[in-house]
């Protein structure tokens, strides 16, 4: 039966990891838990060394081939969720280390979409500040009841976005690359173009996979394209949107956004977003809650578990 004796817990920022999980069925395994992420990767190498074991919380620190290759002690490697793009599951495979995931909740990204789209419409933030300024109703919000939703990846996620957004009286269009007019009539949307969904919508929201195909998917053309003041909700992955692009049409007053995802995780206190007009910024909040994270270090347990009974479970192939 194989045995793991160091595992690494690493990017908890929130130091809850230990007291979210059964980690009590684990007495012999020795956790050290880390609650920054390291970029520089001489150095994640020096802190990854001693442990056999390691639970990465979704991409905040990635495992590309050139990483995992360094790391010879590593037999089992955990990230939470079902899928981590950050972690190359084939040099897992090459090496013999087991790459396993775990469960999620619900869908709470589409929660933090909706918080982001209302705080952008409503000015909550902003009213917030001014209320505790001793203000009172210093500016108008928007109303979203007859406004047009446009929703770029018609998928689990972006589903539901769109049947809340009929919940709330709004027109829904949709948008990918391989979504059909009937995929999205059965769901209560209009299939258009790209280039019509940023013309009409009065929100777009994103939800798609950052790929390489979907990288930069959103530019000045599309930014260019949509209505004076229309709102932009990014919960997927920061580099979907070219970030000139969008700083620019900020700070040029012509749209507005409400971003959890950025092109820097964490983001760095001189990051020119932090400074630019016109957004609701959160700091990649799509998947903590606390029903996710219990789910996901369960998971954890059951994967380190299974794994030393020698009958590892999700495991995640290239």
């Amino acid at each position: 039966m194989p045995e793991l004796k160091r595992l690494a817990i690493l990017d908890d920022y929130q130091d809850v990891t230990l007291a979210m999980g059964p980690w009590d069925r684990l007495p012999g395994l020795e956790k050290t838990v880390f609650r920054d992420t390291i970029a520089d990767r001489e150095a994640l190498v020096q802190r990854l060394m001693p442990f056999d074991a390691i639970l990465a919380m979704r991409e905040r620190t990635p495992f590309p081939r050139a990483l995992i290759e360094r790391l010879p002690n590593l037999k089992l490697l955990i990230t939470t969720g079902e899928r981590n793009r950050g972690i190359d599951a084939e040099a897992c495979a090459e090496r013999g280390i087991v790459f396993s995931g775990t469960p999620s909740f619900g869908a709470p990204t589409v929660d933090l979409t909706w918080g982001l789209i209302l705080s952008l419409a409503r000015r909550i933030p902003e009213q917030v500040g001014a209320l505790h300024a001793g203000r009172w109703q210093t500016a108008l919000g928007q109303g979203l009841e007859g406004r047009t939703l446009g929703v770029v990846g018609l998928g689990k996620l972006g589903t539901k976005v769109a049947k809340v957004g009929q919940a709330l009286g709004m027109r829904v269009i949709a948008w990918s690359t391989n979504l059909t007019a009937e995929a999205a009539a059965a769901v209560g949307a209009t299939r258009v173009e790209k280039q019509e969904l940023f013309a009409q919508a009065d929100v777009v929201t994103l939800h798609l996979i950052l790929s390489e195909r979907s990288r930069g998917i959103v530019g000045a053309t599309e930014l260019a394209a949509m209505k004076p003041g229309a709102m932009l909700v990014n919960t997927s992955r920061g580099p979907l949107v070219d970030q000139p692009a969008l700083l620019e049409a900020l700070h040029a007053g012509r749209i507005r956004a409400g971003i959890d995802v950025y092109d820097i995780e964490p983001l760095p206190a001189d990051h020119p977003l932090l400074k630019a007009p016109n957004t609701v910024l959160t700091p990649h909040l799509g998947y903590v809650t606390e029903e996710n994270y219990r789910a996901y270090f369960q998971g954890a347990v059951e994967a380190i578990e299974a794994f030393q009974a020698d009958a590892p479970i999700r495991v995640i192939k290239g």
